[in-house]
């Protein structure tokens, strides 16, 4: 910071208060909330001045805080009462921004992204719409926010989703895009459509009778975390199967049934991860709750997920703690 002086003959570094304060930078300042279903699906709503969609928030007021700002302007289009502390994103939009008339004078802006959480269907419900501006709310798949909203604020969005998976803090973004991307930005998760495998959860071996569709495991690293693939061209997430890595201590988890048969879960220990051989894929480290974040398992994923922990507890591994996931060398690992 130059230093100020009243004195005008100083030269140099030297400024006036007031010549100090023309040469900063004037922005706008924006606060939105980033809220998902039990399924994980996002929060937007539609407005009556535009035809994308939104996340709900608005224009930061003077004198007014960012993360006050986002609990007005969701009690004001939402009618939902709620205190948002936690900011996934904070992203600088450039005053060159596509999109806004020559008239608006753009400066640029700070957009301020909190998490608004998960909500039940009895908060959804709850909702209130106001009288105008605000016409109506979904709840939209991950991968559709570039086909609903502007380019920009579905980058913000999916962005903003990355980093509560993630759990180390916001991200710092430029038009929505990380300065420092981790491996779930660098991979690109959640741009497709994840599949749905909303069968029902069943414990144990699958029956005889039934047959089985899919087999997948829940291979465990000694730190607790599950070995994840996601497909490089499509930035898709799942388990791999069950043999895929030397492992011990092998069980038969449950399965999910459908009407076509079952999908099969394994759980088991990795003794190893071997040298990757097959370059279509990432290996990623990451917790049992990211897996199934970045799943569509409907509502039985919870029950899959206590199986999940208590397989974990069984194989006597800790609970790890929220990291972003870590990926694997190709000439993978051994312990």
């Amino acid at each position: 910071m130059p230093q100020l002086t009243d004195d005008p003959e100083r030269a140099g570094t030297w400024m006036t208060p007031e010549e100090y304060g023309a040469s900063r930078a004037a922005l706008w300042t924006g606060a939105v909330v980033l809220v998902t279903d039990p399924d994980g699906r996002v929060l937007v709503q539609s407005v009556d001045y535009r035809a994308d969609r939104l996340l709900p928030g608005g224009a930061v007021d003077a004198g007014e805080a960012p993360a006050a700002a986002a609990a007005r302007e969701m009690r004001e289009e939402l009618g939902i009462d709620g205190h948002y502390p936690r900011g996934l994103a904070v992203d600088w939009i450039s005053a060159d921004t596509p999109g806004f008339p020559p008239e608006m004078r753009f400066p640029g802006e700070i957009l301020h992204v909190y998490d608004g959480g998960t909500w039940t269907p009895d908060r959804i419900g709850s909702v209130r719409l106001p009288a105008q501006e605000i016409t109506g709310i979904d709840f939209a798949e991950p991968a559709d926010l570039p086909a609903l909203m502007e380019a920009g604020d579905a980058r913000r969005a999916l962005s903003a989703l990355r980093a509560r998976i993630n759990g180390s803090g916001p991200a710092l973004l430029e038009d929505g895009r990380p300065t420092n991307p981790t491996a779930l930005d660098r991979l690109g998760v959640l741009r497709t459509r994840r599949t749905p495998q909303h069968g029902t959860w069943h414990p144990g071996p699958v029956p005889a009778h039934l047959p089985v569709r899919e087999r997948s495991g829940w291979l465990f690293a000694p730190d607790g975390r599950v070995l994840l693939l996601i497909a490089r061209a499509t930035g898709a997430a799942h388990l791999p199967a069950p043999e895929a890595e030397p492992v011990a201590g092998a069980l038969p988890l449950g399965y999910r049934q459908a009407d076509r048969g079952a999908a099969a879960r394994t759980a088991a220990r990795l003794t190893a991860v071997s040298p990757a051989a097959d370059a279509a894929y990432a290996r990623l480290l990451a917790t049992a709750e990211q897996v199934r974040e970045l799943s569509d398992w409907g509502p039985a994923g919870r029950e899959e997920l206590a199986a999940v922990h208590a397989a974990r507890a069984h194989l006597c591994l800790p609970a790890p703690p929220r990291t972003p996931p870590t990926e694997l060398p190709e000439q993978g690992l051994r312990w």
